[in-house]
């Protein structure tokens, strides 16, 4: 989430209410990338309201706030929809996301990844957490399944 989704800022306000900001673009690909019969999921440290609220707006239905141990929580949801590790992504951006980035199938990181983070990544994108990088990965995906095409043929009608 934080890193990957957003650009890893976190506001807190002077009665502790938090807000993150998340790109519209990797909104867009996440939708399409579900379309397509992909699963999504996001796995991350922290708990947020805004998390849980940007989740259900994109209908990401595996969830796991709080999660101290993020290859426990991985392992979990792939039993949850019966998937091997090497046939799932995982995108990350730090050092407690390494565990899953060596583990799954395709590795996703960012620019702003630490080195040891990105040379665990089969892919590193162009872009920057919270400023399209999700988008990138989604097309990635898209394109490597064939499926790119016809997931933005609905926006040439």
């Amino acid at each position: 989430m934080d890193g990957v989704l957003t650009d890893g800022t976190v506001w807190l306000d002077d009665a502790g209410q938090e807000s993150k900001g998340f790109s519209i673009l990797d909104g867009l690909g996440l939708k399409m990338l579900a379309g397509s019969g992909v699963l999504l999921g996001i796995i991350t440290g922290r708990r947020s309201r805004t998390v849980e609220l940007r989740a259900a707006e994109l209908g990401i239905a595996l969830l796991r706030q709080g999660v101290e141990n993020k290859l426990a929580a991985f392992a979990e949801l792939l039993a949850e929809v019966g998937l091997d590790p090497a046939e799932a992504s995982y995108m990350g951006d730090d050092l407690p996301d390494l565990p899953v980035l060596r583990r799954c199938g395709l590795a996703i990181s960012v620019p702003g990844a630490p080195d040891l983070v990105r040379s665990h990544a089969h892919v590193v994108t162009a872009a920057s957490g919270g400023r399209g990088a999700v988008r990138e990965a989604c097309e990635y995906i898209l394109r490597a399944q064939g499926r790119l095409e016809a997931a933005q043929a609905a926006f040439l009608a």
